[in-house]
C-alpha cells in the first residue's frame, strides 16, 4: 500500500509548506540544485524540517509516482474532516455549499485532478467512500499539484447515508448521468449544490443514484459518449461558478 506520509514533486511539496502541513524530513537530489529545490530546502529548515541529500537512486527506489522531481518530503497528510465541516467551511464564507461527491473514483489520477479543480474554484470540499476509492496518498497529492494540502476532503463509510445527510442539510444532489434527458446548463446550481461523480468503469451505484435529486449531463457533439471522471468534475464545477458569478 502506498505510503500516505510521502509527498512528491515539487509543487506538492511546496503547497504543502504553505498549507501548514507538519513536514518531517525533506530528500532533496544531490549535486548541483537548481532555485526551486534550493528554495524547497531553505523553506523546510525554516519551518524545523530536516534536510537530506539524496542521489537519483535513493530517490527513485522512495517514489510512488516515478516522478519525484527530485525532492520528497515525509509528512502526515490533513486529517479528513466531516461532512458538518464541509458546510460550515461555506457557512463561514457566506456561500451557498458547493461540493463533489465521488462514487467509487479509484484512480488516484483522477482523484487529485478533481481536487485541484474543487480548490480552483473554490468548492467548499470532497467527499469520497472509504472503499473501492482512492484515497490522500502520494500519488493524489502530486496529481492534486498541493491542492489537496487547501481542500476539506470527507472520507464517509457509507456514501449513501452521506448522500441522505446532505439531502437533510438542504443541499441538492446532481448526478452526472449520459442518460439524463436534462443538459447541464439547463439546471439552477446557485443554491446549495453537490454533484456525483461516479466512476468510469460502473458509474454512479444504483443506491447512490436513486438518492439523487436529479440527473444531468453534459452534452457531446463526437463520437465519445462520455468524458474523463474529472473532466465531468471541471466543466459541471465551473458552470455552477458561472451561474454564481455576479452579474458585470
Amino acid at each position: 500500500m502506498e505510503n500516505e506520509g510521502v509527498i512528491e514533486g515539487r509543487n506538492a511539496v511546496i503547497e504543502a509548506f504553505r498549507s501548514g502541513v507538519r513536514v518531517d524530513k525533506v530528500f532533496i537530489a544531490k549535486g548541483d540544485t537548481d532555485a526551486t529545490l534550493k528554495h524547497i530546502a531553505s523553506t523546510a529548515r525554516a519551518a524545523g524540517a530536516t534536510v537530506v541529500e539524496a542521489d537519483k537512486r535513493k530517490l527513485d527506489s522512495m517514489s510512488h509516482t516515478k516522478s519525484h522531481q527530485g525532492v520528497i518530503a515525509m509528512a502526515a497528510f490533513a486529517e479528513y474532516v466531516t461532512i458538518d465541516e464541509i458546510l460550515e467551511i461555506a457557512k463561514k464564507r457566506g456561500e451557498e455549499p458547493l461540493i463533489i461527491v465521488c462514487d467509487e473514483i479509484s484512480d488516484p489520477h483522477n482523484l487529485g485532478a478533481i481536487i485541484r479543480t474543487c480548490e480552483a474554484t473554490g468548492a467548499h470540499g470532497v467527499i469520497i467512500p472509504k472503499r473501492r476509492s482512492a484515497g490522500s496518498s502520494a500519488t493524489v497529492a502530486k496529481a492534486s499539484s498541493g491542492a489537496i494540502f487547501h481542500t476539506a476532503i470527507a472520507r464517509v463509510t457509507n456514501l449513501t447515508a452521506a448522500v441522505k445527510e446532505l439531502k437533510k442539510a438542504g443541499v441538492w444532489l446532481y448526478a452526472a448521468s449520459m442518460d439524463s434527458e436534462t443538459v447541464l446548463w439547463e439546471s439552477d446550481f446557485t443554491s446549495a449544490t453537490a454533484f456525483v461523480i461516479g466512476s468510469e468503469g460502473s458509474g454512479i451505484s444504483r443506491l447512490v443514484s436513486e438518492n439523487c435529486d436529479f440527473n444531468v449531463k453534459i452534452p457531446m457533439s463526437g463520437k465519445l459518449s462520455s468524458l474523463n471522471a474529472s473532466v465531468s468534475a471541471a466543466v459541471l464545477l465551473f458552470e455552477a461558478v458561472r451561474q454564481r458569478r455576479p452579474a458585470l
